[in-house]
């Protein structure tokens, strides 16, 4: 055999695996001749590979069609099921004031969730690390599961992560204490360990089953206390050198926009003013809440019930959406900025006013503005799909899916 033959055959094989689990992982039952049409390999390839992922324990076989009521002549066709429990992920929004862990099977279904709050004002990297290793551990007893079942995991932090899971060094330190080495703290836990930025996540959860399916360029705006954004370009999620694609000090020096500060804080901001200067309408209920109860849900509320005063305290919001997101679009050429995290179920207002007020002088199409659907779990949503993507990129190599040979020498 010539030696370019010998040397491709082992690629070859590796590339006809990760071509049928990628098809076994996103289906129900199949046959061979299912993988045959979708995957284009041989019959004799495919039942190969067939028999060595069910020994890796990534497929069982299902009992034949004719067992099942579904064929009832000639030989019956052997039949394949991803098997989804064989091992756990598990996604950690490591937030400033909470961090929450869910364990979940290998398609990303939920099978336990905790959350534990986080005292900022006494939080320290040792802090931190050991609620997030207690949480986890709280969780993976819930769901009834082992570290050793763990096949991924994957931690969003609200600070810059560079491509090693490991963020910058900050003023303050703050971005060390929100990241404080967590890769290292859960190697001996987990095979692969992938640590992201926050809004980075909010992108993954969009994409995964939020207002960005099939959208390949975009930014996901966590925009509740704070404006972080997950950028999303050509199909890839936008990282840089020390993770710092998308973080939003530069609105500092950005007139109309003036901060980072979110859509939440903004909106009590300005109604608060409205309050203090007499300029709401006479008949705003406004006028009747007490300046120091306000918050962004009260305001929301009635602007979404159509209080003219609310309605001009979210148009004032909106215009300083509108200059972030004019931002975005002459940076980044997106096709759509979604408002995402707790404050998008009520944001409707703000993006309506945005809308209008978004620059007409934009040279490239302005990208529209949507509000998400995940809600207040988005990061942690998030961090299960990415946890899910490194376990199907990985799993051929991981210990827990090894041939039986290779598990019996380890």
């Amino acid at each position: 055999m010539p030696m370019d033959a010998v040397t491709a055959t082992p690629s070859l094989r590796r590339h006809s695996l990760d071509a049928v689990l990628r098809h076994a992982w996103d289906v129900d039952a199949f046959t061979a001749s299912d993988v045959i049409a979708t995957v284009g390999v041989t019959r004799s390839t495919a039942i190969d590979v067939l028999d060595e992922l069910t020994a890796r324990r990534l497929l069982a076989e299902m009992p034949n069609a004719r067992a099942v009521g579904e064929y009832s002549k000639g030989r019956p066709a052997r039949r394949f099921a991803f098997q989804p429990g064989t091992g756990v992920v598990v996604g950690v929004d490591a937030g400033r004031g909470h961090v929450t862990a869910t364990v979940a099977d290998l398609r990303g279904e939920t099978l336990a969730t905790s959350r534990l709050a986080v005292d900022p004002e006494r939080d320290s990297p040792e802090r931190r690390r050991r609620a997030a290793e207690t949480i986890v551990d709280a969780t993976l007893t819930r769901a009834r599961r082992e570290r050793s079942d763990i096949v991924a995991m994957c931690v969003g932090v609200p600070a810059p992560v560079d491509r090693h899971g490991r963020s910058p060094v900050h003023h303050d330190r703050f971005w060390e204490r929100m990241n404080p080495g967590f890769v290292d703290t859960f190697q001996a836990w987990s095979p692969v360990v992938r640590v992201e930025n926050d809004a980075s996540l909010a992108a993954v959860a969009e994409r995964a089953r939020g207002a960005a399916v099939g959208c390949d360029d975009f930014v996901a705006l966590l925009a509740g206390e704070r404006f972080g954004a997950g950028v999303h370009l050509d199909g890839r999620l936008l990282r840089g050198k020390h993770g710092g694609a998308g973080e939003t000090v530069a609105f500092d020096r950005v007139e109309g926009v003036g901060s980072a500060e979110g859509l939440a804080p903004r909106c009590v901001d300005a109604a608060r003013a409205a309050l203090a200067d007499g300029s709401l309408p006479a008949d705003s209920a406004l006028r009747g809440i007490d300046p120091e109860s306000l918050d962004a849900k009260a305001v929301l509320d009635l602007a979404a019930a159509g209080d003219a005063g609310a309605l001009a305290v979210a148009r004032q919001v909106g215009g300083a959406l509108a200059g972030v997101v004019g931002i975005f679009g002459s940076l980044f050429d997106v096709d759509r900025v979604i408002v995402s995290g707790a404050i998008a179920a009520g944001a409707g207002p703000i993006i309506d006013a945005a809308i209008a007020a978004l620059p007409r002088a934009l040279d490239l199409p302005a990208p529209e503005i949507v509000a998400s659907g995940l809600g207040a779990d988005i990061v942690s949503i998030g961090a299960v799909a990415a946890a899910v993507e490194a376990a199907r990129e990985n799993a051929l190599d991981l210990p827990l899916f090894a041939l039986p040979e290779d598990r019996a020498r380890a």
